[in-house]
């Protein structure tokens, strides 16, 4: 059963401004646990209850339901699950696939790295980018090139 979107579908998302260097993937810009539950969501790819979750993160990572219920609902606040009661049972879904979300926080986390200074993060990120994958610059000069083409036309 399908439903119309409402208003908080297309709010903005509310993560962090802090970019945890040393956390790994989600857990950058979300808890550790609430990366977990987002994984689990993701994972189960349905509307599904706080129990069907819970009994997911658990395999991996031992924490009460309660506490896997209020990660569920800061969730929900931050914009990144959206609540719907069915058969008088809260059922939570993603807002966002995974691509979305991570597309959308590292636009964020790249917006705020560029306020220290742009000459300074280009050099910084085509540094590291020749350490760690050298075969991605030809591809970054690749999209560099559409990008210009595309801003010529205007």
């Amino acid at each position: 059963m399908s439903r119309e979107p409402s208003s908080s579908d297309r709010e903005p998302l509310r993560i962090q401004d802090t970019v945890r260097l040393s956390a790994d993937g989600l857990a950058k810009v979300l808890g550790d646990l609430e990366a977990r539950v987002m994984r689990m969501v993701w994972q189960i790819d349905r509307p599904a209850t706080a129990r069907t979750i819970h009994e997911q993160v658990v395999r991996e990572h031992q924490v009460a339901i309660h506490t896997t219920i209020t990660v569920l609902n800061k969730l929900v606040e931050k914009g990144l699950l959206r609540r719907e009661k069915k058969e008088d049972l809260l059922h939570y879904e993603a807002r966002f696939t995974e691509e979305e979300f991570r597309t959308q926080a590292s636009r964020r986390v790249v917006e705020g790295i560029l306020s220290m200074g742009p000459e300074a993060v280009t050099a910084s990120f085509l540094d590291v980018l020749a350490e760690h994958d050298p075969e991605r610059l030809t591809e970054l000069a690749r999209l560099i090139q559409e990008r210009l083409a595309g801003h010529g036309d205007g």
